[in-house]
């Protein structure tokens, strides 16, 4: 068996460029649609968008690797960085806030060009402690074949099937210096077909010990960011992504089998990126909803830790709220909590539901 980067002309990429046209057309007018729906809304809206659409950035690209990061935290580390004034900021560790620092530069950043020494202090900050869970892992620089070759592989041991090989450690500063040039380079490509090729390409060359999938999908969103000509994200590739995980690794397995013509990752890719767009509504809903929440009560006494909780209610909280989580979640005593609950009640923001004694829970009225 030949991998993609084995073929004589690699990296030379070929695609049906008649065969895409439409559905490319097709999504880019719904790329223009709806950044031209969010331009006409106001700039704490658009800003309240954007950290929803980050947050889910970098939680889902990182659930694809099978890491789960606290939501609390991711939001309240791009609050941070953004200077959002939002209620509720909690502290975060020192891996939520690497993997933090690397989404938003490549979308803050967009306009700076991607070098290995930017890709290696993204690295670096994914990976602050130099292990990728329990195992050390060589940080900060391209991988070596120390171990053995780079392989992705599933199943039990013994019984692994190797799903890909990449290209050995010997030949990467020459891959990778040919992958920067093209990618700064510019081509008479569309952007968003570029942003496709980019994460294919850069994924097959997968530099580091660890982290190639979340540096890809980071490198795809700096290009569509540059193809908007704006840092502010309003739909989320990952999250898309995640929901597709299965058909992701399959197609992008046998893309990395195949030959040089990558028709089909570009039409997938282009189905995904629809479906992003699709699934940007729902965040939107979502702000517009807390927007309307906090206009109607404006004029509502409401303390800091009642803002704070009521944000967390409208930013889909998981699970019941319970006098015990409001106490977690504002670090004081069941006595102010319940005090808290019960005038958030008496205003008619919050009803108490079904169940009572040790189980009573609370939710938000329909405003």
């Amino acid at each position: 068996m030949m991998y993609i980067y084995e073929r004589e002309n690699w990296p030379n990429f070929e695609w049906n460029g008649e065969a895409l046209a439409t559905k490319l057309a097709a999504v880019r007018h719904r790329q223009g649609l709806l950044l031209g729906r969010m331009s006409a809304l106001g700039f704490d809206t658009r800003s309240e968008a954007a950290l929803a659409t980050l947050t889910e950035t970098v939680i889902k690209s990182s659930e694809i690797e099978g890491e789960h990061l606290d939501k609390g935290q991711v939001r309240s580390s791009i609050a941070r960085r953004l200077g959002m004034n939002i209620a509720g900021l909690i502290p975060s560790d020192r891996h939520v806030e690497g993997v933090v620092e690397m989404m938003l530069d490549a979308t803050q950043n967009h306009a700076q060009p991607l070098t290995a020494e930017r890709l290696f202090a993204w690295h670096a900050a994914m990976f602050p402690t130099g292990r990728s869970g329990m195992t050390p892992i060589t940080v900060g620089t391209w991988r070596t074949d120390d171990n053995g070759p780079m392989q992705v592989v599933s199943g039990p041991i013994g019984h692994e099937k190797v799903h890909f090989q990449a290209p050995p450690a010997v030949a990467l500063d020459d891959e990778m210096a040919a992958f920067l040039r093209w990618f700064e380079h510019k081509q008479d490509i569309d952007p968003v077909l570029k942003a496709g090729i980019a994460h294919l390409w850069f994924v097959t060359i997968h530099p580091f010990e660890d982290g190639n999938g979340r540096i890809a999908r980071a490198i795809a969103d700096l290009v569509l960011a540059r193809s908007e000509n704006t840092a502010q994200r309003f739909y989320s590739m990952s999250s898309q992504i995640r929901a597709e995980r299965r058909a992701y690794y399959d197609l992008l397995e046998r893309t990395q089998k195949s030959d040089l013509d990558v028709s089909a990752w570009l039409d997938w890719f282009l189905d995904c990126l629809g479906s992003a767009f699709e699934g940007s509504e729902q965040t939107l809903a979502s702000v517009l909803t807390k927007d309307r929440f906090w206009d109607l009560h404006r004029n509502t006494l409401i303390n800091e830790r009642q803002r704070g909780v009521i944000n967390r209610l409208l930013d889909d909280f998981e699970g019941k709220l319970t006098s015990s989580k409001w106490a977690k979640l504002t670090k004081t005593s069941n006595d102010t909590s319940l005090r808290d609950i019960q005038d958030l009640v008496t205003k008619g923001i919050l009803q108490r539901d079904d169940g009572g004694g040790r189980s009573t829970s609370y939710s938000l009225i329909d405003q």
